[in-house]
């Protein structure tokens, strides 16, 4: 089983990061890989149990449910059902904590996934590089420009 942790630090209160973050259905908004998304059968986004279906810019489909949302916690944990790459058994969490020096927010960004024997270092690269950190730098600068 392959474990990715990805952290970092954006120059906004938890509050602020957390809106945007807990609605399971707005990565659309923010993150550059998501060209369109969609929670299916009417549910709400923040319910646990919904399914997001979603399209990326290269026009891959994925499926991924929402199996924990504490704002309590300020936590999710969401499940990987369909994609067209060989990520397995790939269950992702979001934290945020907040720094109370400066009122920011630490984000940490983690999964553990298993893939087919020869994939695991390009997994890795897609998932911490491609989707984590890209989405952290997507993140920081949309609350940059929120000033």
């Amino acid at each position: 089983m392959i474990r990715i942790v990805r952290s970092t630090v954006v120059q906004r209160p938890v509050a602020t990061v957390w809106a945007l973050l807990r609605d399971f259905n707005g990565h659309a908004q923010w993150h550059p890989a998501v060209a369109e998304s969609r929670i299916e059968r009417g549910r709400w986004a923040d319910a646990v149990g919904c399914v997001r279906h979603f399209k990326l810019a290269d026009g891959a489909e994925l499926r991924e449910q929402l199996l924990a949302l504490s704002d309590a916690t300020t936590t999710l944990r969401y499940g990987l059902l369909d994609t067209p790459i060989p990520l397995l058994n790939y269950v992702a969490s979001v934290r945020l904590v907040p720094v109370t020096d400066g009122d920011v927010t630490f984000w940490q960004w983690s999964c553990s996934f298993d893939t087919v024997p020869g994939q695991e270092q390009a997994m890795t690269e897609i998932v911490g590089t491609q989707i984590y950190e890209a989405g952290f730098a997507a993140v920081r600068t949309r609350m940059e420009c929120s000033t």
